[in-house]
């Protein structure tokens, strides 16, 4: 099911107050704003804590989109052998290497001929703010 919340209608500032104002400038379709292309599309939960510094926790639900072609730098759901990995892409000559964004974790230098692909881009992280449940 589909469905659209309000927007407010000015941006609302992270530094200083700013005065009430309540007016709506219309409504927002999630799907709309989160998701380019449905039928490639898909959630996945994170696990672990290799990512924080990526800003990505465990716990989080990422919105994956397979129809993204993976790029150096973005963070992407990899499929080494036979398992799951979710790294920040970095290409370094004629290999990869899946970094962690978490300093506790060592780096991944994937080579050719090794059995690796990408599944998809991790384009947006969703989790809790502190003080929230789920």
């Amino acid at each position: 099911m589909q469905q659209d919340f309000p927007l407010l209608d000015r941006p609302v500032p992270a530094g200083f107050p700013a005065p009430v104002d309540e007016r709506s400038s219309g409504r927002i379709d999630l799907n709309a704003h989160l998701i380019r292309q449905a039928d490639a599309t898909f959630l996945v939960r994170v696990e672990g804590d290799s990512m924080t510094g990526f800003g990505i926790h465990d716990g989080d639900t990422l919105i994956v989109d397979r129809s993204v072609e993976a790029q150096d730098g973005h963070i992407v759901l990899a499929v080494i052998g036979d398992e799951f990995t979710l790294k920040q892409l970095r290409r370094d000559g004629q290999r990869f290497i899946l970094r962690a964004g978490n300093p506790a974790y060592r780096d991944r230098t994937v080579n050719f001929g090794e059995d690796f692909s990408v599944w998809g881009v991790a384009r947006w992280s969703l989790h809790p703010l502190s003080g929230t449940s789920t």
